[in-house]
C-alpha cells in the first residue's frame, strides 16, 4: 500500500510517451506528456482528433490494446505507479477506484441484459455485495442520475431508453463503486445540446457528492469551461499549455490555444464583421511530425532556425500558478494585441424567393405491431404544417433537437420522401408530390444536399475526381470528357483542395477534406439551393471554421440559398440570416438571427440558448435545464407540443397550453412565435446571455 494523502495529486502523469507498433514502423502517439489532477479537481483535456487525448485516458486504464505500449514516463494513481502494475492489481483498481465513461453509451451496455442486472453486477464483482443489496444500491444511483420511474428503468433493456437516458445509466454504472477518479471521454458528443446541459450539471453535482476527481476529455472548449477547474491543451501528441481555466482562457500563452479560440464562433464574431480564422495547413501525421515545435508549420509566430532547432520543453508562465506553456517565444509575443481587424467580405445580397413551403405536412403510418400485423395503425406526425420561404443568397438555419423533424423536412424537400400535404414551390414549380426519380435533371441539380457524415457519402472504391465527374455526367454538365475533367478541377479549386487530390482515394483524405469533396459534388450542377444537414458537426473546430468559411465563400460567388440544419446555435448565430426553430414537427419560432437570439424568446428557444456552452469567461448566462425527453411523435402531448417541458406554462391562465395548439403569431418586427404567452409577459423576458461586469 502507498502512503498517499489527499493533499497529494490523485493522478500524476510524468513525461509519458506512448507508441503504437505496426509491421512497418513505430508510431509515436503521445510524447513527453505531463499532467496532475488533485483530489476533488476536474481536469479538462482538449485538442483536435488524433492529438492523443483518448490514448492518454486508455493508458491510465492500461487498456492500449495489443499494439500500444508505454515507452517512457510514469502514471501514478494515489502514489502507486500504474505503468509497472500487474494485471491482478490493475483489475482491483479498474472499475472500483478508476472508472471510465465512453463516448458511445451503447458500447458500454449489454443489449441482452436488463439495466438493473447490469448495474448490480458492478458492486457484486468489485465489493462482493449481495444481489439484493446491489439492486437496492442500483435503484438509489438511478434516482441520483435523475431518471424518472427508477423501477421501470431497472426493468428495461438498453434499446428501450433514449440516448440521453442510456448515457445517464453509463454514468450511474461508473459511479456504483464510488470511484476516486472518473475519466469521461467525450461523454456528450452524440447528445442534443439540451440533454448535454442536463448531463453536464449532473456530472458536476455527482462528482461533488461522491468527492470524485475527473479527467474530462472533449474538443468543446465551452463544455470544458463549464465542467472543469483546470485545462490541458494537446496538439499532435504533446501537452502545449496547461493551467487554471481562467488563466488559459483569458491569458493564453501558446499560439495553438490562441488559434483554437479564433476558430470558434464566440459571441461577437460574425461572418461580415469578425470572421472566424481557420488554422492554416493540416494536422501532421504521427510519423511526419516536424522538427522542433510540432505546431511550427501552422504558427503565425514561427521563427526558422529557432522554433525548429530542438525539442521545445514546457516552461512556467510568469505570474500564474501551475500555468505552463510549450513555446519559446512566450515573452516576445504581444498576447494582448487583438487579431488583425479584418472584416469579412460583404454578405451576398438577398434576392427573390426561390423556395416556398406552404402548410407542408409529413405523416408516417406505422402498424401497431409490424412483426405480428396486429392492432390499429398509428400515425407519426414528423412535420406539422411547415410554412416559410427562402430567398436567393440567404442562409436560413433550421434548429432543434433530434427527433424534431429537421431531417424529415430535408428528405421531403429533396424528394427522397413525398409530403403528405401542402405545397413546395421550387422556382415556381410545385415539387411536393414529385419523388426524386420523377424530377427532371434541372430540378435535381439545382437542389442539392451536403450530409453530416462525409465518410458515408463517398464511394470508397472511386477516386475523388471520378466521383465529381460522375455527378457532372448525371447533371449533363459539359459536352465531352475533357470539358467535364476541366470543370472537376475548377470545382476542386472552388473548395480549396489541391488539384492533385483528383487521383486520391477517399481513405487518403482527412474528415475535413472529405467534406470538401462532398461540397464540390453538391455544387457540380450549379446548385441554387443547398441543404446542409449538420455539415460540420463531425469535424474538428479548426476544420469547422474552414468549411463554414468555404460555404459562405461559395454562397457569395454563386448566390446560393443555403438551408443550414444544425443543433449548434453558436455556428447558427455566426452564419445565418434567419433562423427557424423546430420542436416535435412544429415551427415554434421564426425570425432574423438578431431577433431569435434576443428576447422575447419562445420558451423552447430560451432553453436551447441557455444550454449552449460558450467558451468565454466574460459571459454570464441563465441556467435553464429542460426536464424530461422530447415526447414521442407517435403519441404527442395534447395542446402545445412543448407544454410537458415548459417552465412558463403556469403563466398562461386555465389549461389552454394543454388543450389548444397555439397559432404561429407575429409578436412584432416580423418575429413569429407559436406560444400562448401574453404580449406583456413576452415583452418582460430577460436575455439569456449577459456580459459580466469587469
Amino acid at each position: 500500500m502507498s502512503d498517499w494523502t489527499p493533499n497529494q495529486p490523485i493522478l500524476e502523469i510524468e513525461n509519458l510517451s506512448i507508441s503504437f507498433f505496426t509491421r512497418l514502423r513505430e508510431i509515436p502517439a503521445v510524447m513527453d506528456f505531463s499532467c496532475r489532477v488533485m483530489a476533488g479537481e476536474a481536469m479538462g483535456l482538449v485538442g483536435e482528433s488524433g492529438c492523443g487525448k483518448s490514448t492518454v485516458a486508455l493508458a491510465v486504464m492500461r487498456d492500449l490494446g495489443v499494439n500500444g505500449r508505454i515507452t517512457g514516463g510514469t502514471i501514478r494513481f494515489k502514489g502507486r505507479d500504474l505503468t509497472n502494475m500487474g494485471q491482478e492489481a490493475l483489475r482491483k483498481i479498474r472499475g472500483s477506484e478508476i472508472a471510465m465513461i465512453y463516448q458511445e453509451p451503447m458500447a458500454s451496455l449489454n443489449p441482452a441484459m436488463k439495466i438493473g442486472a447490469q448495474l448490480a453486477e458492478v458492486p457484486m464483482i468489485h465489493q462482493k455485495m449481495a444481489r439484493a443489496e446491489a439492486l437496492k444500491l442500483a435503484r438509489q444511483v438511478v434516482a441520483d442520475v435523475r431518471l424518472p420511474d427508477p423501477d421501470r428503468i431497472l426493468d428495461a433493456y438498453p434499446h428501450q431508453l433514449s440516448g440521453g437516458q442510456q448515457q445517464r445509466i453509463v454514468i450511474a454504472m461508473a459511479l456504483m463503486s464510488k470511484p476516486a477518479l472518473l475519466i469521461l471521454d467525450e461523454p456528450t458528443t452524440a447528445l442534443d445540446v439540451t440533454v448535454e446541459a442536463g448531463i453536464v450539471d449532473l456530472v458536476g453535482e455527482l462528482a461533488e457528492k461522491y468527492g470524485t476527481s475527473m479527467l474530462f476529455i472533449s474538443h468543446n472548449l465551452g463544455l470544458v469551461m463549464e465542467v472543469c477547474d483546470r485545462i490541458t491543451v494537446m496538439y499532435s501528441g504533446e501537452a502545449v499549455e496547461t493551467g487554471d481555466i481562467k488563466d488559459v482562457f483569458d491569458k493564453m500563452r501558446h499560439p495553438y490555444t490562441q488559434a483554437l479560440f479564433r476558430s470558434i464562433p464566440l459571441p461577437g464574431a460574425s461572418k461580415t464583421a469578425r470572421p472566424l480564422q481557420a488554422i492554416p495547413g493540416n494536422f501532421p501525421l504521427p510519423h511526419e511530425r516536424p522538427p522542433g515545435c510540432n505546431f511550427g508549420p501552422r504558427c503565425t509566430y514561427f521563427e526558422a532556425g529557432r522554433c525548429d532547432a530542438r525539442e521545445i520543453p514546457m516552461v512556467p508562465v510568469a505570474g500564474d500558478e501551475r500555468h505552463d506553456s510549450r513555446c519559446l517565444r512566450i515573452d516576445e509575443i504581444d498576447w494582448s494585441a487583438s487579431r488583425a481587424a479584418e472584416t469579412g467580405e460583404a454578405r451576398a445580397p438577398i434576392g427573390d424567393v426561390v423556395l416556398e413551403m406552404q402548410e407542408v405536412r409529413k405523416y408516417y403510418e406505422v402498424s401497431a405491431s409490424t412483426l405480428f400485423r396486429g392492432g390499429d395503425p398509428k400515425v407519426v406526425k414528423a412535420n406539422e404544417t411547415l410554412s416559410f420561404d427562402a430567398r436567393e443568397g440567404e442562409t436560413l438555419a433550421i434548429v432543434g433537437e433530434s427527433g424534431c423533424g429537421k431531417s424529415t423536412f430535408a428528405k421531403v424537400l429533396m424528394g427522397l420522401e413525398t409530403a403528405t400535404g401542402g405545397q413546395i414551390m421550387l422556382f415556381d414549380e410545385n415539387v411536393q408530390s414529385t419523388p426524386i426519380q420523377a424530377r427532371n435533371t434541372d430540378t435535381v441539380s439545382s437542389l442539392q444536399m451536403v450530409f453530416q457524415n462525409p465518410f458515408d457519402t463517398l464511394n470508397p472504391s472511386m477516386s475523388v475526381g471520378r466521383q465529381i465527374v460522375r455527378a457532372l455526367e448525371i447533371f449533363g454538365v459539359g459536352k465531352n470528357d475533357a470539358e467535364r475533367q476541366q470543370r472537376m478541377l475548377e470545382l476542386l479549386d472552388l473548395v480549396k483542395l489541391p488539384r492533385e487530390f483528383a487521383t486520391r482515394m477517399p481513405r487518403q483524405l482527412s474528415g475535413g477534406q472529405k467534406q470538401r469533396v462532398g461540397i464540390a459534388r453538391a455544387f457540380a450542377g450549379n446548385a441554387k439551393v443547398v441543404i446542409a444537414d449538420e455539415p460540420v458537426s463531425a469535424l474538428d473546430v479548426s476544420v469547422q471554421a474552414a468549411v463554414t468559411e468555404l460555404l459562405m465563400d461559395i454562397q457569395r460567388k454563386n448566390k446560393t440559398t443555403l438551408l443550414f440544419i444544425s443543433h449548434d446555435l453558436s455556428i447558427v448565430r455566426y452564419l445565418s440570416d434567419r433562423v427557424l426553430v423546430m420542436y416535435l414537427g412544429h415551427v415554434v419560432e421564426l425570425g432574423t438571427t438578431e431577433q431569435v437570439f434576443a428576447p422575447p424568446y419562445h420558451p423552447y428557444t430560451e432553453a436551447l440558448l441557455s444550454a449552449v456552452p460558450i467558451a468565454d469567461t466574460r459571459i454570464e448566462k441563465k441556467r435553464i435545464v429542460l426536464e424530461g425527453d422530447i415526447p414521442s411523435a407517435v403519441n404527442p402531448p395534447p395542446g402545445c407540443p412543448f407544454q410537458t417541458r415548459c417552465r412558463w406554462k403556469s403563466q398562461v391562465p386555465g389549461n389552454l397550453c394543454e388543450t389548444e395548439v397555439p397559432p404561429l403569431r407575429d409578436v412584432g418586427g416580423g418575429l413569429q412565435l407559436k406560444c400562448h404567452l401574453s404580449q406583456e409577459i413576452l415583452d418582460g423576458m430577460e436575455p439569456v446571455f449577459t456580459f459580466a461586469a469587469e
